[in-house]
């Protein structure tokens, strides 16, 4: 990544003091580009420190659609004194991208790009990316329209293959659209599951507003996949790694404290079984194997679930289909694992009924650790709360419990 060692040095810095300083060091040109690659937390830590000239001085290096998505860091008023002293054609267009809600494909356009008729030459065509590179520094994608309607797009390398008066409506190329206010993760859809690189985004009567280019997209990706990470674990979008004990003190304790309590069950079900456990002590060995592979391989199926559910792939069309092959994926893995913990305990336990028990214990956690895994984010969603931040916790006890139950309830029919 672009810049990656600068990043790294700052995310390492021990508070924003440090950070904000090692920040100012990097000249201007490149500030923005940092800005943009950081953590929305730390990004917008920064940018608050920074003064108005400073901050001018950054957006003079950027694209309009780069300069509008740092702007959303600050307060309405604090916008609207910067854009005044940005440059007339910066501050037009960057006030044009603001009018978009940042959740909508509008929210994630570019300007650059120019129009060209349908009947243009080669000739026409070179003028007007000439004309765009001197106001912007930047090749513009070339959009091709007849009567204010897209046709599709000129690749740029033709311009240096062909004859200057040559016309260029035989070498168009089709270019997939997208409507202006729909969500962010239609857009992300449509670039997964095409080979894309770019999107035109079109107004109510099909005339163009922008583009979405592929970088843009996979920048969001990586924005949501890292406020995933963050709710997986519990924590606060707005928690720092470098953040102080009392801080971290306080975004996690209360899912440590539900955490606690739903760990009782977990121990009221391995309390219903003491005279098994004392009567067969080489089960309390097994024990936190069964409960250990049940609790990996549910969080296995809840991060492809909660991905699943952020990127909207998981619908109520395909819900059966999704929690069928979860749960059958979970049976083959118990399958496998069941029959290496069985050969061990067979081994080292003289036990063949015991390797019985643990093996299908295995299975049965698996299975159970699938199911939930696949069911308890759906209905987290279903209640209207973040699946990655609530679900964890209830699916940690749904296996642990059922995990303990069919161990320990298989070993008092069974052994």
């Amino acid at each position: 990544m672009e810049h990656r060692a600068i990043i790294e040095g700052l995310l390492r810095e021990p508070n924003i003091k440090k950070r904000l300083r090692r920040f100012r060091d990097e000249p201007p040109n490149i500030q923005g580009f940092i800005l943009l690659a950081l953590p929305k937390n730390i990004a917008f830590k920064i940018i608050k420190r920074l003064s108005q000239r400073e901050l001018i001085n950054i957006f003079h290096y950027l694209d309009p659609d780069d300069v509008t998505d740092l702007l959303q860091f600050l307060k309405p008023r604090k916008q609207k004194e910067i854009l005044e002293k940005l440059s007339k054609d910066l501050r037009s267009k960057v006030e044009y991208l603001l009018k978009f809600s940042p959740d909508s494909a509008a929210g994630l356009m570019s300007l650059d790009y120019v129009e060209v008729s349908l009947n243009s030459s080669f000739a026409h065509v070179s003028l007007t990316v000439k004309k765009h590179e001197k106001k912007t520094g930047k090749f513009p994608t070339i959009l091709v329209v007849e009567q204010g309607y897209l046709v599709g797009e000129l690749p740029g390398s033709t311009r240096f293959l062909h004859k200057s008066r040559e016309k260029i409506k035989d070498y168009i190329i089709k270019i997939p659209t997208l409507p202006y206010d729909v969500d962010k993760d239609t857009a992300i859809k449509l670039f997964k599951r095409n080979t894309h690189n770019k999107v035109v985004v079109l107004d109510d009567d099909n005339s163009i507003m922008g583009i979405i280019f592929v970088d843009d997209v996979l920048r969001l990706i990586a924005n949501k996949q890292e406020s995933s990470l963050y709710n997986f674990a519990g924590l606060s979008k707005e928690e720092d790694v470098l953040d102080n004990f009392l801080r971290k003190f306080l975004f996690r304790y209360k899912w440590l404290i539900i955490n606690l309590v739903t760990a009782f069950f977990a121990s009221f079900v391995v309390g219903l079984f003491q005279k098994t456990i004392a009567k067969y002590v080489v089960l309390a060995i097994y024990m936190p194997i069964v409960a250990g592979m049940g609790g990996n391989a549910a969080t296995q199926t809840l991060a492809i679930m909660v991905r699943g559910l952020t990127l909207k792939e998981v619908s109520y069309k395909n819900i059966k289909k999704v929690i069928f092959n979860e749960v059958l994926a979970g049976f083959l893995n118990g399958l496998l694992n069941g029959f290496f913990v069985g050969i061990v305990a067979l081994l080292f336990n003289h036990s063949a009924m015991l390797g019985i028990v643990i093996g299908l214990s295995m299975i049965l956690n698996l299975v159970i650790a699938a199911f939930f895994g696949a069911i308890i984010p759906l209905i987290m969603k279903g209640l209207g709360k973040d699946p990655a931040t609530s679900s964890s916790i209830f699916i940690t006890t749904a296996t642990d419990v059922c995990g303990f139950l069919s161990f320990l309830g298989l070993a008092t029919i069974l052994l």
